[in-house]
């Protein structure tokens, strides 16, 4: 079986769904305790680095997508598919997985 490499500009979101980079866990507490692998969270923030081409309405028309590439969005804690591309963790989730964009 051969192995596939792949790369971000690769890798296409279909309909409303976004690739988004994730954030580096905290290394510390805000206290100054370093913490553990085993105890850090689950990023939820990261930057969206493909967009699809948005959800396809009732009538066949497209609703364009809210966010763009380059955005730091919020996104739901348990919420889309993870994905290790090269040294870099990504997550494919649906727009309506996005809870905020970050300014």
């Amino acid at each position: 079986m051969a192995a596939v490499t792949l790369s971000v500009s690769t890798v296409k979101p279909l309909g409303d769904r976004i690739l988004v980079k994730v954030s580096e866990a905290e290394e510390k507490t805000a206290g100054g305790i370093l913490l553990p692998d085993t105890a850090k969270e689950k990023p939820q923030v990261g930057e969206v680095v493909q967009v699809g081409s948005g959800k396809r309405n009732d009538d066949g028309s497209v609703q364009a997508m809210e966010v763009k590439v380059g955005d730091q969005v919020l996104y739901s804690k348990y919420a889309g598919t993870d994905i290790k591309l090269g040294s870099d963790d990504y997550v494919l989730l649906r727009e309506s997985d996005i809870l905020a964009t970050l300014a």
